[in-house]
């Protein structure tokens, strides 16, 4: 244990499943530093106050990190944990993400109380999702059915599906397992029908660039893999300019030291989705994810962007 630092304040979000995963960046820390104390520092953010608006129309996944990042800044936090799929591409001027710890399962989940598969569900089905990625990968599957949008936290979202408001929901297979929810889950969706979004699954943490005992703290939870997987998927959202709250979906794999990126950028509507894959060694994982922008841009990702904004 670094001698220089004894307590370790963690900023998070209230919602169970943020507390959940600053609970378990805590224990992994106290497990590597047993000195150390760690205190988490909760906060209420803009996403969670803002409940009857789809994200899309209210600045995206970012409202969710910014409270916190402005707490790393003044000093009230030395830490925050972050689901990787709500972190913006670009961070503030002094703040880094400075690990990527190992991923959850990656893949969305479809959760009914009525129906076992996504296939099974009939002509006109109301599904609730807040998620321009998913609406615009099912409507292509499945342009009859019905897509309503779908806030709060995991609870708030089962509790609205078990009052009859949806016949099935889709939700971030991750979120549930963490939260011990994982019976809820019919099937996860294959990729072919719900690509993830760029950094799903996988817990971000966040400090100040200069603060090197805290570097050095949680430098033990970087996962090599996830992290190489995680930065080519944003690289290549970074180049198509997209935030946390369009219909961008991106997800890498890692094998025998060669990486597979596979990137879809479609229209909310379901009508256009420009598909592309490739493949290359780790080392290159950053201009991967640029190349692959690259070739949906030259399908002409741009103009659908550009129509969103």
């Amino acid at each position: 244990m670094l001698e220089f630092m004894k307590i370790l304040k963690i900023a998070t979000r209230q919602s169970p499943l943020a507390l959940w995963q600053a609970e378990y960046i805590r224990a992994r820390l106290q497990e590597l530093h047993p000195d150390l104390t760690v205190e988490l520092v909760k906060f209420v953010t803009q996403g969670d106050k803002i409940l009857d608006t789809p994200l899309a129309k209210i600045g995206g996944k970012g409202l969710f990190v910014k409270e916190l990042e402005a707490a790393l800044l003044d000093g009230r936090a030395d830490l925050a944990v972050h689901s990787m799929k709500d972190v913006p591409m670009a961070l503030p001027e002094g703040l880094t993400l400075a690990v990527i710890c190992e991923r959850e399962d990656p893949l969305d989940a479809f959760v009914s109380n009525q129906f076992e598969k996504f296939a099974d569900l009939p002509q006109g089905a109301k599904v609730g999702t807040s998620s321009l990625r998913r609406k615009s990968q099912i409507l292509k599957q499945r342009p009859d059915l019905q897509i309503i949008d779908l806030r709060g936290n995991v609870g708030t979202r089962l509790a609205k599906l078990d009052d009859g408001q949806y016949d099935a929901i889709i939700l971030a297979s991750a979120g549930l397992k963490r939260l011990g929810l994982s019976e809820r889950i019919r099937h996860c969706l294959a990729p072919d029908i719900s690509l993830p979004a760029v950094g799903q699954g996988a817990l971000g943490l966040e400090c100040r660039a200069a603060d090197q005992d805290v570097l050095a703290l949680i430098q033990p939870l970087l996962h090599e893999e996830t992290d190489v997987c995680v930065r080519a998927e944003r690289a290549f959202n970074a180049y198509l300019e997209g935030g946390c709250q369009v219909p961008i979906a991106g997800y890498a794999t890692l094998q025998n030291g060669q990486i597979h990126i596979e990137g879809r950028v479609g229209s909310p509507d379901g009508q256009t989705l420009l598909r592309a894959e490739l493949t290359d060694e780790a080392s290159n994982a950053h201009q991967l994810g640029e190349n692959l922008a690259r070739n949906l841009l030259d399908q002409g990702a741009g103009e659908l962007l550009k129509a969103l904004y």
